[in-house]
């Protein structure tokens, strides 16, 4: 045999043996991160059932603040209806920010501060807000190793062949990055 057409031979095995190797590498990435996405989406999830048992438990202590109430609500049953990551995104980041104004409530009202309902309910909904938080650093992280698989040389020559696509990052907006406000002056 022809010694250039073993170089040859070995030099197309081994292109050949890269591309599936970085193929399945990006194929085992974005598994990861649509896995990272549901294991946040659980939390998510767990955090819109609470939800409705917390605004209920409020409801006798703090009529007068309704429009949070309903607000909360609103933004809840937009997440429990969005039908893509993006908007759960959007949804879950909106509800952030209204569970913890809801949260604060509890200053203004000693007896619902009492309340053992409310007290576990707070417990369970700060439990779930921490594992939330977790969900987005290692889903973040995840994105962010796919990310650079699918943009960096060598691998990207392969995503793009194989119409890989980056992934969005979970983000905070600016509005969500405020310290809620809550007003108790009497709405009548």
């Amino acid at each position: 045999m022809n010694i250039g057409l073993i170089i040859l031979i070995i030099v197309i095995v081994v292109i050949l043996l890269w591309l599936v190797i970085t193929y399945n590498n990006l194929v085992s990435s974005r598994n990861k991160v649509k896995t990272q996405f549901s294991q946040m989406d659980v939390q998510l999830k767990r955090r819109a059932d609470l939800i409705p048992n917390l605004v209920e438990t409020v409801k006798g202590y703090a009529k007068h603040e309704s429009e949070t109430l309903e607000k909360v609500v609103e933004a809840r049953n937009k997440y429990t209806s969005a039908s893509n990551s993006d908007d759960k995104m959007k949804a879950s980041g909106e509800l952030t920010g209204l569970v913890n104004k809801l949260l604060m409530l509890q200053e203004s009202y000693p007896d619902l501060k009492a309340n053992t309902n409310f007290i576990q309910l707070q417990s369970d909904l700060k439990d779930t807000e921490d594992k939330i938080s977790v969900s987005r650093q290692f889903y973040n992280d995840t994105v962010m190793k796919y990310n650079n698989l699918v943009q960096t040389v060598p691998s990207n020559i392969v995503a793009s062949l194989f119409k890989f696509k980056e992934e969005p990052l979970f983000e905070i907006s600016e509005a969500e990055k405020e310290v809620p406000k809550v007003s108790f002056e009497d709405k009548k």
